[in-house]
């Protein structure tokens, strides 16, 4: 071991080296004008010796003839010595007391340090102070302007070595339960497969069981459609035939028997409709056709049509306008609507009921308000099921099957309109949706639901053609339009009009929309047009209630009844047609 004031001299030597230092007295005294420089460089010196006395890492320099020449602190520390000139061994004494690979390693450094400039990310073991082993990475540079001297910077790897064996440990143990894990899941891989199998024949059973309910419910839709047209023809020569009744002069017992066969068959009439239209919802056989329309073409109609049933009701009607403009589709808000005030009036008993609108934001909120019994809190979840009906009391009082705001609900969900409602008992309910805003009203016509009646009765004396393939509804439509007093001309086909109207084109066509022979009314209409060349006004009835057919009598601009045709609609239509001509 090198004697302690030799090591000190020694290690101050290198130090000076290792860092650039040197006596300048010499050369200020002999050089004045570097003596700003001389400053820079002593700055500069300083510095770096605060680096090399201050860095985490530990930092050395040696002589591969002499051993270690310099070491910082930082050095000492990481080997378990207080002082630096502690660790300042020679080489023989670097194989015993520091290299764990002893002189065999020291000369594997030598030969890489006399191949190239350096040595760098070489890994290796030395022995602490305490005699614990420690794993490091050094970079060992050489000097150029000193033969044989070289620096290196060390860094303590010990805890990612061992975190990395503990990685390997780890790796094996999951190894080995892997390989376990992977003999029960062979096993249970050999249950699957059984098992998926098995599932495979059910869902083939399952599917052929689905494909079999979706024929019979094709089928049953089919059916449907079939059925309620073939119910819709006699239903509509029935109510005409009730109307034509209510409107003679009757003895009372008769009179009471008319009435109550009128209401009966508008019971039958509503709950079919709405069969109808729950069975094409669940089918998504409605589209929404999206338009722009003024508050007041929406909410005109229907306080036209329901200020009569208000005033029958002894409710008063209230509507309260605005100068808005909605894009939505006027049939289906329509209906929403119409549902609204329709059982505001059937469940205000006095009082009266509101249609309004607020603004709410890029919205407009529409309100039907009335002063009815109101809904309890617990049956606010219940209102919008199929067939659901508050408890009202005796059967009698009951009004409808409860499919109206279930209607409703499929609609709103359809054109994406958020529903909302409030109700207390004892003081009444309020049902609204929200309804997106239009910048500026549409330029379309828009075929009104109910027009206002005119002033004065143009009926009698007017020339009526009827065209129905259906004998019941040629004679119920005959014996209304006679009473109201038209003349009438009833025809099932195009040649049979033709013949009976002998040659003078009547005022106004009635035409169903389905004749024989896939013929359709607007064709036929289109013909007798063509043919006295006169535009005669033409109402289309029809019990297809299908998009498609609408879509094309719109375009048309012919106005639409559905069947069973309510004769105060009917003759509001016709009313109106013949005043405007």
């Amino acid at each position: 071991m090198p004697r302690p004031s030799d090591a000190g001299a020694s290690q101050r030597e290198a130090l000076n080296n290792l860092l650039g230092l040197g006596s300048h007295s010499a050369r200020k005294s002999h050089y004045p004008e570097l003596l700003a420089r001389l400053e820079e460089l002593e700055t500069e010196r300083n510095r770096y010796k605060w680096l090399f006395e201050h860095a985490v890492h530990g930092i050395f320099q040696a002589s591969v003839r002499e051993g270690l020449l310099a070491a910082n602190p930082a050095l000492a520390r990481m080997l378990g010595y207080e002082d630096p000139r502690e660790v300042l061994w020679s080489l023989t004494d670097l194989a015993r007391d520091l290299v764990v690979g002893g002189e065999a390693e020291l000369q594997h450094i030598r030969s890489a340090l006399r191949d190239g400039p350096g040595l760098f990310a070489y890994e290796t073991r030395l022995r602490r102070k305490d005699g614990r082993i420690i794993e490091v990475m050094m970079n060992l540079l050489l000097k150029p302007d000193q033969e044989g001297v070289f620096e290196g910077f060390v860094a303590d790897i010990t805890e990612r070595k061992q975190a990395q064996q503990r990685l390997v440990l780890l790796n094996e143990e999951l190894e080995a339960r892997v390989s376990a894990r992977t003999a029960e899941l062979q096993e249970v891989n050999a249950n699957l497969q059984r098992q998926i199998v098995e599932r495979a024949r059910i869902e083939q059973a399952l599917r052929e069981a689905r494909d079999a309910a979706e024929e019979a419910n094709r089928s049953k839709d089919k059916y449907l459609a079939a059925a309620s047209h073939d119910l819709l023809q006699p239903l509509n020569a029935a109510r005409l035939l009730i109307s034509t009744l209510r409107e003679r002069a009757l003895p009372t017992a008769e009179q009471t028997l008319v009435e109550r066969s009128h209401q009966a068959l508008e019971g039958a009439e509503d709950l079919l409709t709405d069969l109808l239209d729950i069975a094409r919802l669940d089918q998504a056989a409605i589209k929404p056709d999206v338009d722009v329309y003024t508050l007041d073409e929406l909410l005109a109609p229907l306080a036209s049509e329901f200020q009569p049933v208000a005033e029958a009701a002894g409710l008063g009607l209230r509507v309260r306008l605005g100068p808005y403009a909605l894009r939505t589709d006027f049939r289906l808000l329509t209906r929403i609507l119409r549902n609204f005030l329709s059982n505001a009036c059937r469940y205000t008993e006095q009082g009266g009921v509101l249609l309004g609108a607020r603004k709410r934001g890029d919205s407009l909120e529409l309100q039907v308000w009335d002063t009815g019994r109101g809904i309890a809190q617990h049956q606010m979840g219940d209102i919008f099921l199929e067939f659901n009906q508050l408890d009202i009391g005796h059967s009698t009082a009951r009004k409808g099957v409860g499919l109206g705001l279930a209607i409703v609900d499929r609609i709103a969900r359809i054109l994406g309109y958020p529903l909302s409602v409030r109700s207390q008992p004892g003081r009444g309910s309020l049902f609204s949706i929200r309804v997106p805003l239009a910048c500026e009203p549409g330029t379309r016509p828009v075929i009104r639901a109910l027009p206002a009646a005119p002033v004065g009765d143009p009926l009698p004396g007017r020339r009526v053609l009827v065209l129905d393939n259906e004998p019941s509804i040629l004679h119920s439509m005959a014996a209304l339009l006679e009473q109201w007093g038209c003349e009438v001309v009833c025809a099932p086909d195009q040649a049979t009009a033709l013949q009976a109207l002998q040659g003078r084109a009547p005022d106004v066509i009635l035409a169903d929309f389905h004749l024989e022979h896939g013929v359709h009314g607007c064709e036929v209409v289109a013909y007798l047009r063509e043919h006295f060349a006169v535009r005669v006004p033409a109402v289309m009835i029809t019990a297809d209630r299908s998009d498609s057919c609408r879509g094309e009598l719109q375009r048309m601009g012919m106005p639409l009844l559905n069947k069973p045709v309510k004769p105060g609609k009917l003759r509001a239509v016709l009313s109106q047609m013949l005043v405007e001509t």
